[in-house]
């Protein structure tokens, strides 16, 4: 935006602070004269030329005074007020770096705290935040060119194969490519729903995590059967405050990871809401193989698997957790991964519990 060049804040502080002292030293004199006309005795002043002197004495002597004064607060006003705004120098600087795309750059005000320490350690703190961010997202990025590319070249190569080879069956073919499509859109859309979910362009209502549970439990029941898993729902009404298609896709996520990552066959997987607190917790806990404290954290970010977690049939796209954590948060929420002792997951996600309703 084009603006108008004015003075800088240095200058105004400088001025504010000679006017302050222009006027306070005008009114001092004032007084001291007011003071020398009316306490004087008058057998001291006389009348006539000895006014007159007391006036010619005193006048000149003011006059000078002020013109120190206004010498004295140019030059103190503008030194102190360079020595005031010195840290505002170095939050411009470190905005003009940011600017340019250099978030790495940080103020470190030293000093005591102030209004300019708190604001230059916020800018610090948003900052690091933002390179974080971009970090993620830069890293996001790539992991979602990587997963996008790899359906497509393999279209690509089978498409050749059948261009080569006209003679060739073409029923085998066709299913390849089906499925191979079918994973591309799978992976398009939950990239869609992620990043709805990190806008929170969603319209908030009471919800029971408790009927979504069994929603979702209920849904993936033929995949459990299939595998020979039983899953367990239990809790009691739990209500928060959000998206009902978001936190029904969590909680599908959620129950979906613990029944593909689970044991071959005999496994199970636990589903329960309860109320803790100030909390809506849902927590969904599955039997598996083996992780270590060390992968756990990792299973949170896009397109990570974790060990022992190869692609089949419904292993997803990779974004099943990633997802569950950006509708937690979007939903002011906290998620906790944490292994079980005897294999497995545990996973916890906290919600703010929804006022109670009103009688009317």
């Amino acid at each position: 935006m084009d603006r108008e060049p004015g003075l800088s804040v240095r200058l105004k502080l400088t001025l504010s602070y000679v006017a302050f002292l222009m006027v306070a030293g005008g009114l001092l004199l004032t007084v001291v004269w007011v003071f020398l006309l009316r306490y004087v005795p008058e057998v001291m002043i006389g009348s006539g030329p000895n006014r007159s002197d007391l006036q010619n004495a005193f006048v000149p002597r003011a006059a000078q005074m002020l013109v120190f004064l206004l010498v004295f607060g140019l030059v103190g006003g503008w030194l102190l007020a360079g020595r005031m705004l010195a840290p505002l120098s170095r939050l411009t600087h470190a905005t003009r770096l940011a600017a340019e795309g250099s978030l790495s750059h940080r103020i470190r005000l030293e000093g005591r705290t102030d209004e300019f320490r708190e604001l230059a350690d916020s800018f610090d703190t948003m900052l690091a935040r933002l390179e974080a961010q971009v970090a993620e997202q830069q890293r996001f990025a790539a992991n979602a060119s990587h997963e996008l590319r790899t359906p497509l070249a393999i279209t690509q190569t089978l498409l050749e194969v059948a261009r080569n080879d006209p003679d060739r069956d073409n029923g085998e073919l066709v299913e390849r490519l089906h499925f191979v499509n079918a994973r591309a859109i799978d992976l398009t859309e939950a990239l869609l729903l992620l990043s709805r979910a990190d806008r929170r362009s969603f319209t908030r209502e009471r919800v029971d995590l408790s009927l979504i549970a069994e929603e979702a439990t209920e849904t993936l029941l033929p995949l459990a059967e299939q595998r020979g898993l039983a899953v367990k729902t239990s809790g009691e009404t739990t209500s928060t405050i959000g998206s009902h298609a978001l936190l029904l896709q969590m909680t599908v996520n959620l129950v979906h990871n613990a029944i593909v990552h689970n044991l071959p066959d005999q496994g199970t997987v636990w589903v329960t809401t309860t109320v803790d607190r100030q909390s809506a917790v849902l927590t969904v806990e599955n039997t598996g193989q083996q992780l270590s404290s060390q992968v756990v954290p990792t299973l949170t970010e896009p397109f990570q698997r974790g060990t022992e977690r190869a692609r089949s049939d419904h292993t997803g796209v990779g974004l099943g957790l990633a997802i569950v954590k950006s509708i937690t948060q979007a939903h002011d929420g906290s998620l906790t991964l944490a292994p079980r002792a005897g294999g497995g997951l545990t996973v916890t996600v906290r919600l703010p519990v929804a006022p109670p309703e009103s009688d009317e």
